[in-house]
């Protein structure tokens, strides 16, 4: 069994809340944490796909959030640096990748066949459905965080190579 990806996953799913805020509500909150969450979690096991993988992450760290933040303008409203701490467990290419899943459900779609090619296996993301198939209520609870024109910048950042990597995924299948 894989190594634990739940610091990325988790940091990274916040980081988008925190750029692209869900709905007024809770139930909005929660439906907009769930398609985060799956998004990040098919990412961060595309990005890492071998126990190695994940070993070396917590050695070297993902690199944090910096370039997002500057990119997004979350930069100039920090908050005290004792409060923002998650921010270091932020990996770009996961949140770059999630950003894209987020957009375009058929990449999603196509991201979760690429799972069984990694140690974690096809069911490590569970039922993505939020993801893959999103109703209109996953839309209206997650408005900026379905936007494809909003998280085109963030998406782009490494679209080219989740592109080149479910390609090479389909060719090998």
């Amino acid at each position: 069994m894989p190594s634990d990806l739940s610091p990325v996953i988790a940091a990274a799913t916040r980081w988008l809340l925190n750029a692209f805020p869900a709905a007024a509500g809770a139930m909005n909150y929660a439906l907009a944490e769930a398609q985060a969450r799956q998004a990040t979690t098919v990412a961060a096991a595309l990005r890492y796909p071998t126990t190695l993988d994940v070993e070396l992450l917590k050695i070297l760290g993902p690199g944090g959030s910096g370039r997002l933040d500057a990119l997004t303008g979350a930069d100039q409203h920090r908050i005290a640096e004792t409060q923002e701490a998650w921010r270091t467990w932020v990996d770009e290419t996961v949140v770059s990748w999630a950003a894209n899943l987020l957009a375009d459900a058929d990449l999603a779609t196509r991201a979760e066949a690429a799972l069984s090619a990694t140690e974690h296996g096809a069911d490590f993301a569970g039922d993505v459905r939020r993801l893959a198939i999103p109703t209109p209520r996953d839309h209206d609870a997650a408005p900026l965080l379905r936007h494809p024109d909003l998280l085109a910048p963030v998406g782009g950042v490494h679209r080219t190579s989740l592109l080149t990597l479910l390609e090479s995924e389909t060719a090998g299948a």
